[in-house]
């Protein structure tokens, strides 16, 4: 179908939405997001009101209590403390939820409560049941019998709140109060009987700068500030800990506009002022509807399995929550030196790059293309703030969180596949000085011995280990760019992996700094943060060669050996022991798809001639770790690439290698599956003989023609056509055996 995209300049807007004017027969995909889906179980999804890659995410806060409320909000609580107006989605971490806001009626006062007690507090018991959640639109009315609706635009949230009738009106201002971080400085002021200002700097993940402009559409009767709990003289109050109270009398309705900025006040009221300058609750609403509506519609899917076509829809939307907009109308924003700094390009945080690096970017570079040169012109910028690539920054800081240097293979994936609109040259100047940084993690111990010995850092496997998928999507870039030292040095650097290997075990094994390995060893054996993997065992980073698998099956002695060891991988148990990592879940064998470093594991077969094995996994993978429950994803969702996963493989292939663009066949699992491209240009994925039902490939067309490959290119995609596969209940153990069809590393 034919798209019109209307992209506003950052400049004078900064609202990057696809254009509401949709053709005619643009399908409402919203209605088809179940928003809940992941606020259960460990997924930590966002639940509020926001538009794609807002930098506001207006939505319920809970007490927090620990890894399940990272975001907030987890579907088993009943206490709702407030509304915060930004949020993480999906992380293992805690951050955020800043500006809180809370209606209440009665006396004047400001305390939380505690889960157990909420007596004689702002907090108010809920239940689902009165609950609304759409894209762009959060209800809730709660026990105290005030109802709060939100939507939002793309740094500013719109509320409308209703009163009970007669009842003293008040809305708390809480500063104090994030989501497991610490407020260490906070201002808020009056400025005029509707207008209010402040800030919240606080410490967490990160430490970072929200400032915020307040306006109602009724006059405030009476405003007043506290520190803490404790009462303070006057409009105005600069405290560790600021909290207000604005009373609006005998009012029924109420409605305000919250507007934030990493630089200054006047700047989130020039937002809010740009954005929203109207009081019009439902055209926000609609216009926030509108812009999912298009972001989703760059997948048009057909499918009879209606519980499919949900959990789909819902994975591409929680694909574009992060990263988040991090820059105001004008272009400015505060860097991770606390400078202002002020792009031509729209400015981007929230890059959780040790997840994404794996499925959501390369899922980008198919649906998503123009955005990405302002994404990694972000990540470029970061490099000018802090001397290296980013490693997981939030909001303005480097958090430093996760092994490896995960932005260098997102950079050289956009280079090799020839995506343009950022500086290409600064781009390969700033990946390789990345990769020799001194104070960046066990650097110094691969450019001297090329592995980092595990009795001198915590997790040096696994660090080396994911360097070294960098350094091969370098090399790569290194040889597209004609730099033939620097191809020959990176390539050697992405086979480090070679260091690790014993191949009198057959499993990748921890090295020590004299050079023999480290003895005893129990590759089941998982300890998290001070072990010598990254939230794994020996078993998971035994197959962590994304970047090079024939090298890894080589190492195993061939193809028989490896599919051998896969077989084992796959069906192996034993005890991780007690400080295992809660991450490591959704457990097939020792395969574990609630956390990254497996995922492309169970697309490894068909490197070795064994496509089948892959369809039956990722299949098992696709039924049975997502669902369309609260509790449906099976690990922290981690700011797409649990969805990512979902979306690419539904539709039926994986980009193993972070850098190149080889997607392997796994498993189709939807009737057809429309990618729209640039140019009004369209790729075409139809999978006959009721997919959703027959997991096996057995045989495929491309553009008409038998393809007996078990994987195709990025040029092959982007080129438009149409992929056709013929699925049955049985394996075609021949399709994609021989070695010229199977799937191949660049090198």
């Amino acid at each position: 179908m034919k798209k019109f995209f209307l992209r506003f300049s950052a400049l004078l807007s900064g609202i990057i939405f696809w254009s509401a004017c949709s053709t005619s027969d643009d399908a409402n995909l919203v209605s088809f997001v179940d928003p809940l889906i992941g606020s259960g179980g460990h997924g930590h999804v966002f639940i509020g009101a926001n538009v794609p890659h807002g930098a506001i995410q207006a939505g319920p806060q809970n007490i927090y209590k620990g890894w399940d409320w990272c975001s907030g909000y987890h579907y088993s609580d009943s206490v709702i403390v407030g509304f915060a107006h930004t949020h993480l989605s999906g992380t293992g971490c805690a951050d955020l939820g800043d500006v809180q806001i809370m209606p209440f009626t009665g006396t004047l006062r400001t305390s939380r409560g505690e889960q157990n007690d909420i007596s004689n507090s702002c907090s108010s018991y809920y239940s689902h049941e009165n609950e609304i959640v759409r894209l762009g639109y959060y209800s809730l009315l709660m026990d105290n019998g005030i109802r709060e609706e939100m939507t939002a635009t793309t740094r500013t949230a719109i509320h409308k709140i209703t009163y009970p009738e007669g009842a003293e009106a008040r809305l708390l201002v809480n500063l104090q109060e994030g989501n497991g971080d610490r407020a260490v400085d906070t201002y808020l002021k009056q400025i005029d009987e509707c207008t209010f200002e402040g800030h919240r700097i606080s410490k967490g993940w990160s430490r970072h700068h929200v400032y915020f402009t307040i306006k109602t559409d009724t006059p405030a009767e009476s405003f007043a500030v506290f520190d803490g709990d404790t009462p303070a003289e006057g409009n105005s109050i600069n405290c560790a800990g600021a909290k207000g109270v604005i009373s609006f009398g005998k009012a029924d309705n109420v409605m305000l506009k919250l507007s934030i900025s990493s630089v200054s006040c006047e700047n989130a009221l020039e937002n809010m002022q740009a954005e929203i300058p109207a009081w019009d609750f439902k055209k926000v609403m609609s216009d926030a509807s509108s812009a999912w509506n298009e972001t989703l519609n760059a997948i048009d899917i057909e499918t009879q399995d209606e519980t499919i076509r949900k959990i789909f829809y819902t994975s591409l939307y929680h694909c574009h929550i992060a990263p988040c907009t991090y820059c105001d109308i004008n272009g400015e924003f505060r860097g991770h030196d606390q400078n202002i700094r002020k792009g031509e390009w729209l400015n981007y945080s929230v890059f959780s790059l040790w997840d994404t690096y794996r499925a959501l970017h390369p899922l980008y570079t198919l649906i998503y293309r123009e955005k990405l040169p302002d994404m990694i012109t972000s990540m470029l910028s970061i490099y000018e703030q802090q001397g290296k690539l980013p490693i997981w920054p939030l909001v303005g800081s480097e958090t430093n969180a996760m092994p490896g240097y995960s932005a260098v293979p997102i950079i050289s994936d956009a280079i090799l596949k020839n995506i343009e609109g950022f500086d290409t040259g600064k781009a390969y100047e700033y990946m390789k000085a990345s990769t020799v940084y001194p104070q960046q993690n066990g650097i110094p111990y691969i450019l001297e011995k090329g592995y980092i010995p595990t009795d001198k850092i915590a997790q040096a496997t696994s660090i080396a280990m994911e360097y070294a998928v960098g350094d091969w999507g370098l090399g790569q870039v290194a040889k597209k760019l004609g730099q033939e030292s620097d191809y020959k040095e990176y390539m050697k650097r992405g086979r480090y992996y070679e260091q690790y290997f014993d191949t009198s075990i057959n499993f990748i094994r921890p090295k020590l700094d004299d050079g023999s390995w480290l003895s005893p060893y129990d590759p089941f054996e998982s300890v998290h943060m001070t072990g010598h993997f990254c939230e794994g065992n020996g078993w998971q980073y035994t197959f962590f060669v994304p970047q090079h698998p024939e090298g890894l099956i080589q190492l195993m002695g061939g193809d028989e050996v490896f599919t051998a060891k896969l077989d084992e991988f796959f069906k192996a148990e034993g005890d991780m022991g007690e400080q295992a990592s809660m991450d490591i879940s959704g457990l097939i064998g020792m395969y574990a798809h609630g956390n990254e470093p497996s995922h492309h594991i169970a697309y490894m077969y068909a490197y070795a001639g064994e496509q089948w094995k892959t369809a039956a996994i990722v299949r098992k993978i696709m039924k049975e770790f997502y669902t369309d429950r609260p509790d449906g994803i099976i690990g922290n969702e981690d700011c797409g690439q649990m969805s990512a996963w979902y979306v690419l493989s539904a539709i039926g292939f994986y980009q193993v290698s972070p850098s190149g663009g080889v997607f392997v066949f796994g498993s189709p699992m939807l009737d057809k599956a429309t990618i729209n491209l640039p140019d009004n240009k369209t790729f075409t994925i139809t999978a006959l003989n009721d997919p959703a039902n027959n997991p096996y490939i057995q045989s495929v067309k491309l553009n008409g023609a038998d393809y007996e490959k078990s994987y195709i290119t990025y040029d092959e995609i982007m080129s438009g056509g149409s992929l056709e596969f013929v699925m049955g209940p049985e394996p075609n153990e021949d399709f994609g055996k021989s070695m010229q069809n199977r799937p191949h590393t660049a090198i």
